[in-house]
């Protein structure tokens, strides 16, 4: 079966979330990436538990459910870069490489003689995608930046939690998350322009920056208003109806977004003079109207229970939906349907639950060939198989604890 990025051969120096995140979609669409680890230590996410897909055992530490998010389909090497030897071993490797992947502090890997001003001239065609906190230039560049505190510097906090309440963090690293998609659609970019250019580039990604590019209708609000968007909990700054409502037996979001769909849930829920009210016909009027019109919505909400509600207003094509647990959310008739958990062999064959990608090609589907690797688990196949290093120079690697 043919895949999209078969041939393309990745290294990936990067750790914990955002750079692995990119190098898995890379990996699942069917690039070689190899990913590069500290000797015996290896990813730091790996030991991010509990909870552990396996627990430590024949000197191999844990695995933490957490590095399994984002490291399958990948090769694992161990490699000391601080010695010579290992890095030369990664000089070899990105000679034939297409894509290198790291997310160092700015300058990290100079002392390693694997910046791309320094390794550029080893391969003029690799594509060089570097992952920082604030990027390689500016006042701020040599700050190390993680997800939580990008979430609270890059405005993300200050729209997220109740009116009232105190600035909360996403549930999810979403800034990582993002900041790996966004280096993703780069690097297939720089593919593609190197198709044309016949040279490679070298990508700057910042946490900051993908944090404020999805500041999305918030950033534009402020943009056009000169004034910092207030938190509305679960309600839209730009919408009304649209939000969690308390019902009778739970919660669900109604997510009304015309004029047309509020008319048909003032039907439905036998509120008919709402729809008349001139205070409430437009979405405009009733995002200006909002703090009188949510108490009244939220009165009547509470009268049936969740499933009512979503029977009633999905056969009227009003949009809502339940406000689901996780164990929910995997038993739900579609992600099931869409096959949203897969399941990939260890290197003994046993199946570890996996979260699917969304990505669904027709001719080239993604693959889903094994988990997250364990530390240095095909140093010797990278070795012979990727740099065709002979019996000699494995062992003597091997023997200087270079690689293991």
């Amino acid at each position: 079966m043919s895949e999209a990025l078969k041939g393309i051969k990745v290294v990936d120096l990067s750790r914990i979330l955002a750079g692995p995140w990119a190098s898995q979609m890379l990996a699942d669409m069917g690039a070689e990436v190899i990913k590069v680890e500290r000797p015996n230590k290896g990813d730091d996410t790996r030991h991010w538990g509990p909870p552990f897909i396996k627990p430590a055992q024949d000197n191999e530490p844990a695995q933490a459910a957490y590095y399994h998010c984002a490291n399958r389909n990948k090769q694992s090497i161990a490699i000391d870069i601080t010695q010579p030897q290992g890095q030369q071993v990664i000089k070899d490797m990105i000679a034939k490489a297409d894509v290198l992947i790291e997310n160092y502090k700015v300058g990290g890997l100079e002392k390693y003689g694997l910046s791309y001003q320094q390794v550029k001239t080893l391969n003029p065609a690799l594509i060089y995608c570097s992952i920082t906190g604030f990027g390689q230039h500016g006042p701020y560049a040599h700050k190390a930046g993680y997800d939580a505190m990008i979430q609270g510097e890059g405005g993300l906090m200050s729209l997220t939690g109740d009116a009232d309440g105190e600035a909360i963090k996403v549930g999810v690293a979403v800034v990582d998350v993002m900041t790996g998609l966004y280096s993703a659609n780069a690097i297939l970019a720089a593919l593609l322009a190197k198709a044309h250019t016949k040279k490679g580039q070298h990508i700057d990604i910042a946490l900051l920056d993908v944090q404020v590019a999805t500041l999305a209708n918030q950033g534009m609000n402020y943009l056009t208003t000169l004034q910092n968007p207030k938190r509305l909990g679960n309600a839209h700054p730009n919408i009304v109806p649209y939000q969690t409502f308390a019902t009778n037996d739970g919660s669900l979001i109604l997510a009304i977004g015309n004029d047309q769909q509020f008319d048909k849930f003032c039907h439905a829920a036998n509120c008919h003079e709402l729809a008349q009210n001139a205070l409430y016909q437009t979405n405009q009027q009733r995002v200006e109207n909002r703090s009188e019109l949510i108490p009244i919505l939220a009165n009547i909400m509470a009268r049936q229970s969740t499933h009512y509600w979503v029977s009633t207003l999905e056969a009227i094509a009003v949009p809502c939906g339940p406000v689901n647990t996780l164990a929910q959310v995997f038993q739900h008739p579609q992600v099931q349907h869409r096959q949203m958990v897969k399941q990939v062999p260890d290197k003994n064959g046993t199946l570890i639950n996996t979260i699917a990608s969304p990505i669904n090609l027709s001719d080239t589907p993604l693959q889903y060939k094994h988990a997250a690797p364990n530390i240095g688990e095909h140093t010797e196949q990278v070795l012979r198989g990727f740099l065709d290093y002979n019996d000699e120079k494995i062992t003597e690697l091997l023997h200087n604890s270079i690689v293991n």
